[in-house]
């Protein structure tokens, strides 16, 4: 009769795996199939952010678009160390990463804006389960949502565009006329009445009056009606010295010290040359208006940019760029109202329109590009416009 054989060389009948949960290779080269290193290269190579921490608090996984989204440098130290280390200059990330074992309903699909970066990120945040189901890790998930943003910010400003050009519209035919009267019927009254000087004075009141009221009537419809692109090959450095002519001759630059940085050998753009002077007219306008006629300083530059982050998923690549920053050390603009500046009609000045600032964004947007407003350091305000070298926009007739 032949020997049973040894017991640990039996066939073993194999048993129901787990519902659940399926065979993972152990290591990174798993059972042979796939390559060493296939795990790690898939994560760093995520079109999203990923940070993932062990239950003792220190950095497992951290990819390169963590990284560039966070803003933070990349450090081949870094695994292993605290996430709080890590993470130290985002701590609105490093609170979310903190909370991960500590409230019971994670957030999934939720928005935050890093106050280093002004970038907005969408996040999911998750535990790690071992095979026992107990807690041994945890895992944030994001994403570069900012051009996101800017584009329904866009939409939200074209729906409030087509509403106002209706008001608009009521407003040339049921104002604008009956100011042009009062202004001629002043200017009649005021060639009749020479010899009275209070007269003289009132009617010179009403006419001005007149004009400024007609002035906010051209430029709401000025802002509200569609912009047509002249789209040409321009050079930016005769762009900007125009718009700085412009600027002085409509505001009072007085003690103001102008230093322009722009290399006539910038590579050109297309853009629309009368728009696009509009532009920094204004924005420069704005920066000599901020000094009140003080001394101060305004700094314009631009810089070539090859390409543009293209972190998150599905965001239009815009190529090469131009970034314009015109930087000023005024009193700046008080944080409160930041959000706002670029709403059509909100003004800080006890004059005027409002809609200086909402033209300049609107017509950036027709160029496809892009405008933001920081406060800088030691007092003043920096507006940093990014354009397209090569436009997306066809030529209007």
């Amino acid at each position: 009769m032949a020997a049973k054989p040894p017991r640990s060389a039996r066939t073993r009948k194999p048993g129901p795996a787990k519902a659940g949960r399926s065979a993972a290779p152990k290591g990174d080269s798993g059972s042979g199939f796939v390559p060493d290193g296939f795990y790690r290269d898939m994560v760093w190579n995520f079109r999203n952010g990923v940070l993932a921490i062990t239950r003792d608090g220190r950095i497992a996984v951290m990819n390169e678009i963590a990284y560039r989204v966070l803003g933070l440098e990349a450090r081949t130290n870094d695994i292993g160390r605290h996430f709080t280390d890590v993470l130290k200059d985002v701590p609105d990330v490093a609170r979310i990463v903190a909370s991960a074992f500590e409230i019971s309903h994670l957030p999934n699909r939720a928005e935050l804006r890093l106050k280093n970066t002004e970038k907005v990120i969408g996040y999911t945040l998750s535990l790690v389960k071992d095979a026992r189901g107990r807690d041994v890790g945890a895992t944030l998930f994001f994403k570069d949502l900012t051009r996101v943003e800017q584009l329904e910010e866009r939409e939200r400003l074209r729906d409030r565009l087509a509403a106002l050009g209706e008001m608009a519209a009521a407003i040339a035919h049921e104002v604008k006329n009956p100011l042009a009267g009062i202004e001629v019927m002043a200017g009649i009254l005021k060639r009749q009445l020479t010899e009275s000087p209070d007269a003289q004075s009132i009617l010179g009141d009403i006419i001005k009056e007149a004009k400024m009221a007609n002035v906010i009537v051209q430029e709401v419809l000025a802002f509200v009606r569609p912009i047509r692109l002249q789209v040409e090959d321009i050079a930016l450095a005769d762009v900007i010295r125009d718009a700085m002519t412009m600027a002085e001759s409509h505001s009072l630059k007085a003690n103001v010290q102008v230093r322009i940085d722009v290399p006539e050998a910038l590579r050109p753009i297309q853009g629309d040359p009368h728009q696009l002077r509009q532009i920094f007219t204004n924005l420069l306008t704005n920066a000599f208006e901020a000094m009140n006629g003080s001394a101060g300083a305004v700094e314009i530059t631009a810089t070539s940019i090859d390409g543009e982050d293209d972190a998150m998923p599905g965001s239009e690549h815009l190529g090469p760029t131009i970034l314009i920053t015109i930087s000023d050390n005024g009193p700046g603009i008080p944080p409160e109202v930041v959000d706002r500046i670029f709403s059509p009609f909100f003004t800080t000045k006890p004059q005027g329109s409002g809609l200086g600032l909402a033209i300049v964004r609107k017509i950036v947007d027709a160029h496809d590009g892009r405008i933001d407003v920081v406060q800088r350091p030691g007092g003043g305000t920096v507006f940093r416009v990014t354009l397209p070298v090569r436009s997306q926009q066809q030529l209007f007739g």
